[in-house]
């Protein structure tokens, strides 16, 4: 059989391919920034060795590595539990739709502009951080953040700095706890975030920093955090953080994350 054979290439052969990269995408964007990603990305490899083992004809390791996707699958619906009952709800919602698909499987090849008012969080930070008021703000991006919402109080008011410094405020009775901001709306406040059990994080930073390690290492949300005790900003990606004096650059990376 000549595998370089494309004169029996059918249109529905191209929606078949359409429709697989698809799924691959949207697969990708679950688990995009949360460490399933890792495992993503292993199975796709190893399908693909597979795959290759079939066309040249490598019966022994192809009947191995088709054995250990086979028998893996039991493990994998284990592992991606979370992942498959969001890519369930997805496909589910009304709001999965054509158009919505076009728009961004468009935005990869374009810069897009960060949905979320940037400016008023940053006024705010920067107010806090000179009273030295304590904040944790934890910013969507792609993955759903449905886990930790429920912990705190649901809310649904459009960002802006005077909002956000009341919430924080020291005799505020929302003041403890993390603020969920999703699509330029101040989702919940209060919310008990999954603390970090790393040991590498330095001693001196405390539950907040934890609290945001954590978030950050299940998800790939961004947070913000300002110290209680010294005003110092810290900035929270993929489970790392950068401490940040200079408001200009911190507004530069965040809304480059959030694009």
């Amino acid at each position: 059989m000549d595998f370089f054979e494309f004169t029996d290439f059918r249109v529905i052969d191209a929606i078949d391919i359409l429709l697989v990269a698809a799924l691959l995408y949207y697969l990708h964007r679950l688990v995009k920034g949360t460490v399933a990603i890792n495992i993503f990305i292993g199975i796709v490899i190893i399908y693909g060795i597979w795959r290759l083992t079939e066309i040249l004809e490598m019966e022994l390791l192809s009947k191995i590595l088709g054995g250990f996707l086979g028998a893996g699958m039991f493990a994998l619906i284990v592992v991606f539990q979370q992942e498959i009952r969001n890519f369930l709800l997805m496909v589910g919602s009304t709001n999965f739709n054509t158009k919505r698909f076009v728009k961004q499987f468009k935005s990869i090849s374009k810069d897009s502009v960060a949905t979320t008012d940037i400016e008023p969080i940053m006024e705010a930070i920067k107010k806090m951080s000179a009273s030295k008021t304590g904040a944790l703000i934890v910013i969507k991006r792609n993955n759903s953040l449905d886990f930790v919402k429920s912990s705190g109080d649901v809310m649904n008011v459009t960002v802006n700095q005077p909002i956000i410094e009341s919430i924080f405020y020291k005799n505020s009775p929302l003041h403890d706890g993390a603020m969920l901001i999703e699509e330029n709306k101040i989702t919940a406040t209060r919310v008990i975030l999954p603390v970090s059990s790393d040991r590498k994080i330095p001693l001196r930073f405390g539950l907040r920093h934890r609290a945001a390690v954590g978030v950050t290492e299940k998800s790939d949300a961004v947070a913000l955090i300002v110290s209680e005790e010294s005003g110092q900003i810290s900035y929270l990606k993929d489970g790392d953080f950068v401490l940040f004096e200079n408001i200009s650059e911190l507004t530069k990376l965040l809304n480059k994350d959030l694009s």
